[in-house]
């Protein structure tokens, strides 16, 4: 059974993201929170969600460097959402919990932010890339025109927007991972 944080604390380092650490209690919070039950999870299911996790937290890197974590809107995006974790009526979450909780928001704001410029509007309003990326890969879409299969095409062209980014984000930020903290965690 993977045990998580109820197991007692420990804060062996997972992975680093571009010189920033990502504790192991950290990465099973996150974990625990998108996955429900108690079954056991394999390595092989703990690295397929530490790479999205690792893109997920690139992407908001990579919105910081930008100065999106300086924008008015967000800002006070993230001073509202931090007010209603503090009002809460219930206070079952821990401090840890509510840290990461708030953490994962300001990450998810920025990267929301940073993808809907990056893929999701360029893709809707790149006519020329899209009809581009239609004209090389005809062959999926069985003969069909771009009108007919407008839709999966603008999904596929934000797939490959984002495949490219990640790749880019990969090179541009070093990421180790603790592949030994990793099997631990499957034991748990």
């Amino acid at each position: 059974m993977l045990c998580l944080i109820t197991c007692g604390s420990f804060a062996q380092h997972l992975a680093t993201i571009n010189g920033t650490t990502v504790s192991s209690k950290e990465f099973t919070w996150f974990y625990k929170k998108n996955h429900q039950g108690n079954a056991p999870a394999s390595v092989k299911e703990l690295e397929g969600y530490l790479d999205l996790y690792i893109n997920f937290r690139l992407k908001a890197i990579d919105a910081r460097q930008q100065g999106l974590d300086r924008d008015t809107a967000y800002l006070a995006e993230v001073r509202e959402f931090e007010a209603t974790l503090k009002n809460q009526k219930r206070h079952s979450a821990s401090k840890p919990d509510n840290t990461y909780l708030l953490n994962e928001y300001k990450d998810a704001v920025l990267m929301f932010n940073l993808t809907e410029k990056r893929v999701w509007g360029k893709a809707q309003n790149d006519e020329a890339g899209l009809r581009a990326y239609f004209d090389t890969n005809k062959g999926k879409y069985g003969g069909a025109s771009l009108d007919e299969v407008r839709d999966k095409v603008v999904n596929d062209y934000q797939q490959q927007l984002e495949d490219q980014w990640v790749a880019e984000l990969r090179k541009k930020y070093p990421v180790k991972i603790e592949q030994d903290e990793l099997r631990k965690l499957a034991k748990r």
